[in-house]
């Protein structure tokens, strides 16, 4: 087991891998900005380093300065968390060749599977279904051709996309070149690719995404999925687990595919393999997440698995001691994820001090974040405060539990979307389970 983590990251996620950190006994070194000087996870942490100015690029981004910080404090791995690092290849390789364990999978996997190009062909090759489409294309010329034996609707998606970017949906011929333009010059801009692929535009589907937890021996185990439809511009609000839309036969056989999926690249540590699943029963490959996922709380509370604690154990060589026939399904959890922003204003975000904090209590209630009463959320970051988890028996008692929990919150001095979440909650197409990713979208 490692002696010692730097965590590669901030906020929320940094305090929950300390936490999982302080629970097995490994020491901890925080990095951090000029902005997060006061952070929790800077005072939770055994040892802490100033990395860079406020913004991610001078900090959360600069590899040379976390690097050097590993290696003056001693730390034998680096857990990235998700966002920022974590699905960066080149970060994974210098800590390869720093003799630095990186937490998650090897640089070559994350290499092939950020390719969106790559990551379908692969996919294509081991058998799992895949969205009909295309190869990445460079002439606007070309792809116009490709778009009309695709069909409209369809998506530009660009190849290192991400986050939403990247991707532009086209319902007719004369809006293509400008969206297949805008995509990859967001896309170059974002992530330095501008390669765009295209796909067919399945509409009215959900978001499925099928977690997996693999170590260095070839086991892999899938831990079921979560539904992560309730989404604006591609950003997921509310997540929870199991999907009331899949049934026992159309989870086996995802589960099934997602394992084969893993197999098919060698993957190891924790990673999500991303699917839309329509009205009809069917269901296609997406992406692949090689990495931890926000919304991992909930597949925790149905599994009784720490992710966190077992990312760690598999990247220090340890074997599963649990197979898939041992994994159970129990219950229901729901996640809400709490950003500092106005939704009655276009989302506005929101920062400044909190004046008063209230988080809710009570069984089978969790509250992840890193805000705590007179904190002041930085403009420099994501707008997330934290995520509510709850869970209970039933998906209605879970739906219940997690009202009365938003109602309990209070957060005082900064605008939140609490409000905005508890409504969504009570949206007769979310209590049916039938809502789709286009849902807010329709809604207005």
């Amino acid at each position: 087991m490692f002696a010692k983590i730097l965590i590669a990251n901030r906020g929320e996620i940094a305090v929950r891998i300390i936490r999982a950190c302080k629970e097995m006994g490994v020491a901890t070194v925080a990095v951090h900005s000029l902005a997060d000087k006061d952070a929790l996870h800077v005072s939770l942490a055994d040892e802490s380093i100033c990395i860079g100015g406020n913004s991610v690029q001078e900090s959360y981004l600069n590899m040379d300065a976390i690097l050097s910080a590993a290696v003056c404090t001693g730390a034998d791995a680096i857990h990235p968390g998700y966002g920022l690092l974590s699905e960066n290849s080149r970060f994974a390789e210098l800590c390869e060749k720093c003799n630095i364990v990186f937490i998650g999978p090897s640089s070559e996997v994350i290499k092939k599977m950020g390719n969106k190009e790559e990551a379908r062909k692969t996919m294509i090759k081991a058998g799992i279904p895949v969205i009909p489409g295309c190869d990445v294309i460079e002439n606007v010329e070309e792809a116009k051709k490709e778009a009309d034996r695709i069909g409209y609707p369809l998506l530009c998606k660009a190849r290192s996309g991400g986050g939403g970017r990247g991707i532009r949906i086209v319902n007719t011929p004369d809006q293509f070149e400008n969206a297949f333009l805008t995509a990859s010059n967001e896309a170059k801009a974002a992530f330095g690719d501008g390669g765009i692929y295209l796909e067919r535009y399945l509409v009215h589907t959900k978001h499925i995404e099928m977690q997996i937890i693999c170590d260095n021996h070839g086991n892999v185990v899938c831990l079921g999925e979560r539904d992560c439809s309730m989404q604006r511009k591609n950003q997921k609000l509310i997540e929870e687990s199991p999907s009331p839309a899949i049934t026992e036969d159309v989870r086996r056989r995802m589960m099934d595919a997602t394992v084969k999926a893993a197999h098919a690249v060698g993957y190891s540590n924790a990673g999500t393999i991303e699917y839309l699943y329509d009205n009809k029963g069917n269901f296609y490959f997406m992406e692949m997440n090689t990495r931890l996922q926000v919304e991992h709380p909930v597949t925790e509370m149905v599994t009784g698995v720490d992710l966190v604690k077992w990312q760690i154990r598999t990247a220090a060589g340890v074997k599963l001691p649990f197979t898939q026939k041992d994994i159970k399904i129990d219950g229901h959890a729901i996640e809400c994820r709490i950003n500092a922003e106005n939704p009655y204003e276009n989302f506005r975000p929101s920062c400044g001090k909190i004046s008063m904090l209230h988080v809710p209590g009570g069984p089978w209630v969790r509250f992840d974040s890193a805000v705590y009463q007179d904190y002041s959320i930085p403009p420099f970051y994501d707008s997330m405060i934290g995520k509510l988890i709850v869970y209970a028996k039933t998906r209605e008692e879970a739906i219940r539990k997690m009202r009365a929990a938003l109602c309990e919150l209070v957060i005082e001095g900064v605008e939140h979307n609490g409000d905005f979440q508890f409504e969504l909650l009570g949206e007769k197409e979310f209590l049916k389970g039938t809502y789709c990713s286009d849902f807010l979208a329709k809604r207005g």
